[in-house]
Order: structure tokens, then C-alpha cells, then sequence
């Protein structure tokens, strides 16, 4: 059955409009397939974690972007999806940014619960944590918070019960079929299974943001 395409493109003010998918997945090819063939009139596109919004250069292109914009989504919605449709930011990554490291001392409070949650032992849940390229999807919840998917989705687990009142900064953590490093110290529900000295966030670097939707991260065990 077709998708009737149009009725997912809302507008959002008068230069943007909002592209409703309801999963991650075809989220991050639309968001990659956009950057890849450029639609004249869009200035950039914004992946979220259901919804993509693009926004225009002008008003004036808006007719033309939604026709090309149902086209291409007609177009992905019968291609088979690639092995990995990773660079979901135009304007905002950089096609040659390097796998960004991220070195981990795995002491998270929730790292047993988070073991027995997937069935494996705390070294296998650390090798699996350190054994892939992790992508980051779309940036929210605060600045610098990315929010970074596997190519399997192996370590999902579901968020604690009960959110913690206070989560340090640095703390790296599991929830929901994401991975995230969190920018500051802030409230939180997410499975908490180590932490990192790496600034995630840091008005005084340019970008501020350590890692952007699109990029690619690797997790480490640190040494220290």
C-alpha cells in the first residue's frame, strides 16, 4: 500500500516544514538521501528522533520543495535501505569529520542491571559497547546530548524505573535502543554504565558540540 506522502509534510511557520516518519530508521536515510542529492531552496535539515524539519532559504520555494520532497520519499520508500545511511546533517557535518573517541571508565551504577537486563556478562556488555560505531541520530534533551544509535540495536534496554534526581556530568548511559554521554549534570532516566572526562559541550570550542547529528563515535575503554 502507498504512502500518501503529502499528508506527512506539514508546514512549520512560513520557510520550514515538518516530515512525520514515526521511526528512527527511515528518519536517518531521508535525513542522509538529503544531503546527498541537495533540494534547491532548503537550507538545512534537522533530524529528530521521529520527524525530520527542512528549512528554506525562502517562501518562494516552498511549492517546489514539497514536490520533490514527496518524490524522494516515494523514491526511499521502495529502495532497500542501505547497510548504513549515516550523515544526517547538512551545512553541519563536514564529509571527511574523523570517528570521534570516547574513552570510557566502565563504573556505571546500573551496569550489572543493565548485564542481567540483556542476558550477558559485564565484560560482554562493555564489548559491546566498545565493539561498534555508534551514530549519532539528532542532538536534544540539552546542548550537546546526541543521541547515538547502533547498527544492531543490540544493547537496548529500557529506561529505570525511576529517574535519578541528579546525573553527573560525563556519565555515559543506555536507554530506549540509544546510547548518550550526558553534557552536564542534570536530572535522568536513563541505565547508567560509565563515565568519560571528554566536554561534550563547551561554549569556548568551536563548534561547541563535540559530536553533531551524523557523526561517528567510537567508545573506548580508558586507560586511566
Amino acid at each position: 500500500m502507498d504512502i500518501d506522502w503529502n499528508a506527512r509534510i506539514r508546514p512549520a511557520g512560513d520557510r520550514a516544514m515538518l516530515i512525520t516518519l514515526d521511526d528512527p530508521r527511515p528518519v536517518q536515510r531521508l535525513a542522509s538521501a538529503l544531503r546527498v542529492h541537495a533540494i534547491a531552496g532548503v537550507e538545512d535539515v534537522l533530524p529528530a528522533a521521529e520527524t525530520v524539519l527542512v528549512t528554506m532559504h525562502s517562501v518562494s520555494y516552498g511549492v517546489q520543495v514539497r514536490r520533490e520532497l514527496v518524490a524522494l520519499l516515494d523514491r526511499l520508500d521502495h529502495e532497500p535501505p542501505q547497510a548504513d545511511s549515516a550523515d544526517v546533517s547538512r551545512g553541519t557535518l563536514p564529509d571527511d569529520e574523523p570517528v570521534v573517541e570516547i574513552p570510557v571508565r566502565y563504573d556505571g551504577a546500573d551496569l550489572p542491571e543493565v548485564a542481567r537486563l540483556l542476558d550477558l556478562s559485564v565484560p560482554a556488555v562493555i564489548a559491546a559497547h566498545t565493539g561498534t560505531i555508534w551514530r549519532c541520530a539528532f542532538v536534544g534533551f540539552a546542548p550537546g546530548f546526541g543521541y547515538l544509535t547502533s547498527p544492531d540495536g543490540r544493547l537496548t534496554v529500557p529506561r529505570r524505573a525511576s529517574a535519578r534526581s541528579a546525573i553527573p556530568v560525563g556519565s555515559v548511559a543506555l536507554a530506549g535502543g540509544y546510547s548518550a554521554v550526558y553534557p552536564r549534570g542534570t536530572p535522568g532516566g536513563w541505565q547508567l554504565i560509565g563515565t568519560t572526562d571528554l566536554r561534550m559541550w563547551a561554549v569556548d570550542r568551536d563548534p561547541p558540540a563535540l559530536v553533531r547529528a551524523g557523526s561517528a563515535i567510537r567508545f573506548v575503554v580508558s586507560e586511566e
